[in-house]
Parts: structure tokens; C-alpha cells; sequence
């Protein structure tokens, strides 16, 4: 079996934006010596060449900030009606299934990706969506993940896409790009510009009406074929949160 990581690094970075940035503060071996002695252990009966262990701390990470994945509390607070499931409460079944990747790399800056233009990729490869699947939409932009425009470009997917692979049975969706919909400070110019207020978040909004999940900020989907893997997108089991970062993998026999 080969397993691809299909998550980014979870790390510090000053070129990410203000709200994506990640603190993580590395504590040395010799600093847990002390904390070793404050539990009572002398020194004399530490371990002949002991030097302490090793620990770490995540001082600040949203939980939004790397690649995650989103529950449908993060949409709406109902979903059909219902009270929208939290991060820890998105059965696990979602989370393991057959993959498939959309290449969507074509896409210009700010084009949605549009219901015609997943049937029409999926007719001209002889793809099937299948319910219970796990959709990745490969867009090309995770070469900018890292910079400080990440946020800024792409494309995304629109309601319509949205709905539509929600309706062929698909619980979780993922994008390689830094959000679902199209850029967020593109979509404010829009909705502002047009003053249409269907406009902003019209992806994520689906949520109210149909419950799904979708990850964000992948990585490495050109090492995927289009069929053939398995992925999992276990979340952090963060109670009552609207996402979790994931170590998302593929998994090819």
C-alpha cells in the first residue's frame, strides 16, 4: 500500500495572514528535567543518561488555520431544520471512503466551478460519482499555500456544484485551495459591487439546507489518478467546535 499525505505542515509561518498563523513553542529535553524533579524524582535516580524529554505546545491555531476539515455547525447553526452537528459529532463513517479527484486546474481566478463543469469532466473520463464517495477538487492552487496572497486567489465552487454532488450521495468534499467558495475578499467586492446579498458564501451556505462536510487548504492532489484510492479525514475530536485540522491521506492498494 502507498499512502500519500494530502495535508500542509502545521507550523509557523509569517507569510501567512494574520488569521491563519500557527504558534508553536518547542520545549528542550532539559527543561522537563526540572519539572521531573517537582514531581518528586531526585536527580540521583534519573536514568544513566537521561537528559529529559522532549515537549511541545500549540500556543495559538484556529482551528480553520491549516488543513481542516469543516462540520455543518461551521455553516449554519441548523441544518434541514435540525441543530447542525459539531466537529465531534460528524460520524466517523463520512470520514473513510472511496476517493475521487475533479481536476478543476483549468479554472481561471474567480471562475466558480459550475455543475456543467464537474458532468463534463466526469463524461469525458468514463467517472462515475458514487454515493459515499469522498470528492477532492484539484485546483492547482495549493503551490500558493504558504504565501500571504493564498487567501486572495483561486477559484471555487459554487452552490450549484455544491448541491449537486451533495445529492449524488457525497457527505465530504475537499479543495486544495485556501477556502470552498471563491476567494473571500472577492466575494465581499461582488456582493458589494452587485449589492446582491445571495452572492457571499453561497457554497458554505448550502449547509443550511443539506448536510455535508467539506475540507480545506489540501495538498499533493496531483499525486492522485482520478480513481482507484481510498482517503481518510479523521478530525481532531474538538467538542462543540465548527472544524478540526486532519491529517488527511489517500491510500492506494
Amino acid at each position: 500500500m502507498t499512502i500519500i499525505d494530502l495535508s500542509k505542515p502545521i507550523r509557523y509561518n509569517r507569510n501567512d495572514p494574520w488569521f491563519m498563523r500557527v504558534k508553536i513553542k518547542h520545549k528542550p529535553h532539559r527543561k522537563a528535567k526540572w519539572l521531573i524533579r517537582l514531581f518528586g524524582l531526585p536527580f540521583k535516580l534519573f536514568p544513566k543518561g537521561f537528559v529529559g524529554w522532549a515537549d511541545d505546545s500549540i500556543q495559538k491555531m484556529g482551528v480553520h488555520a491549516t488543513t481542516h476539515i469543516d462540520a455543518p455547525w461551521h455553516y449554519a447553526p441548523t441544518t434541514e431544520g435540525k441543530r447542525s452537528k459539531t466537529i465531534d459529532e460528524v460520524p466517523l463513517e463520512w470520514c473513510y471512503g472511496e476517493g475521487l479527484v475533479v481536476d478543476m486546474k483549468h479554472k481561471a481566478d474567480f471562475d466558480p466551478i459550475t455543475v456543467n463543469d464537474i458532468q463534463s469532466f466526469l463524461s469525458n473520463n468514463n467517472l462515475t460519482v458514487v454515493a459515499g464517495m469522498i470528492v477532492l477538487i484539484k485546483t492547482g492552487r495549493d503551490t500558493y499555500n504558504g504565501t500571504k496572497d493564498f487567501h486572495k486567489i483561486g477559484t471555487g465552487m459554487s452552490a450549484a456544484a455544491t448541491e449537486w454532488l451533495i445529492d449524488q450521495g457525497v457527505k465530504v468534499m475537499g479543495i486544495d485551495s485556501w477556502g470552498w467558495d471563491l476567494p473571500l475578499p472577492y466575494m465581499i467586492k461582488k456582493a458589494k459591487e452587485s449589492q446582491n446579498p445571495e452572492l457571499f458564501w453561497e457554497a458554505h451556505l448550502v449547509g443550511r439546507n443539506k448536510e455535508y462536510c467539506h475540507m480545506e487548504q489540501l495538498v499533493n492532489l496531483d499525486a492522485l489518478p482520478h480513481t482507484g484510492f481510498k482517503v481518510a479525514v479523521f478530525p481532531l475530536k474538538i467538542v462543540g467546535a465548527s472544524a478540526a485540522p486532519a491529517r488527511v491521506v489517500a491510500l492506494l492498494d
